[in-house]
């Protein structure tokens, strides 16, 4: 027997608010990206491991709370935490991946390519992983080919993002990235659960694990407590917020030697040319 599934219980609640936690992730993720290309080889391993765990976060936090307003007629809906817990670390490690390959590499050529694809396949498996912490009184089935759809829809996204936060262009550039990213990530969601169907078992009762009003809590207090104080890092970053006249990479950057550096409140004296056989007009005044 075929369960009735339905994606949009609360109606276009659930998605838009998903789709705002997709592009908050994106957003913070991309500009601690676009900000490691600017620091010293000391400081980037922070900027990215706050950028992975931005964007692990955001798309964890989107697809739970699109799975909000996702119900199946026939029968009630719980969830096992360890699979669904284990689905967010899987989401920033495999994020991480792709982030450090870019933030190291740089946002062309091969290195965009393997990045932006361990980043998508991220994406999806935790989306997948997270449907597989999903109990109910039957069995979850899956169309390939719309999967297919889904994977690759992350990985094109995820490729496109972070090539955006690669070109460097400031603030506004990497907003619009996050957009797309968050419409892209939303997209590959809404195209998985489309891929499934649900095939419900003869007999009754009430499946194992936590309902989605139990899991609620953690959820939001979690993720959204770490996008609000990574959050708070970037907003009180100069650099992020105003932006930079000179945007090339800091390893390009020529040196300078610490003896000719001027003071800033000092200015050069300043020397003119004499013409040559020109004597000096002092004479001696007591003489």
């Amino acid at each position: 027997m075929q369960g009735t599934v339905d994606g949009f219980s609360y109606g276009v609640v659930t998605p838009l608010v998903a789709y705002l936690m997709a592009c908050l992730g994106g957003a913070l993720g991309l500009r601690c990206t676009t900000r490691s290309m600017l620091v010293a080889h000391s400081w980037r391993p922070a900027w990215l491991a706050l950028g992975s765990a931005a964007i692990g976060s955001g798309i964890w936090t989107m697809h739970f709370v699109a799975m909000m307003g996702f119900s199946v007629k026939e029968t009630p809906v719980h969830y096992d935490k360890p699979t669904t817990y284990a689905s967010l670390g899987l989401a920033i490690v495999m994020v991480g991946v792709g982030i450090f390959i870019v933030g190291y590499r740089g946002a062309t050529g091969t290195a965009l390519f393997t990045g932006g694809t361990i980043t998508g396949l991220g994406v999806a498996s935790m989306h997948y992983l997270g449907m597989a912490g999903m109990h109910l009184n039957g069995t979850l089935g899956y169309n390939t080919l719309t999967v297919a759809a889904s994977v690759v829809i992350a990985v094109v996204a995820a490729t496109a993002a972070l090539w955006a936060a690669g070109q460097v262009r400031g603030f506004l550039w990497s907003v619009g990235a996050s957009l797309i990213m968050g419409l892209a990530v939303s997209g590959m969601h809404y195209t998985g659960m489309a891929a499934l169907s649900v095939h419900l078992h003869g007999t009754s009762g009430t499946p194992e694990g936590e309902s989605p009003a139990a899991l609620l809590a953690p959820m939001l207090i979690g993720p959204l407590a770490f996008l609000l104080l990574a959050g708070v890092v970037v907003m009180f970053d100069p650099l992020m917020v105003m932006g930079k006249p000179d945007w090339t990479r800091v390893e390009h950057k020529p040196g300078v030697p610490a003896g000719t550096m001027a003071h800033p409140d000092r200015r050069p004296p300043l020397r003119t040319a004499r013409p040559q056989g020109h004597r000096s007009s002092r004479v001696p005044q007591n003489r």
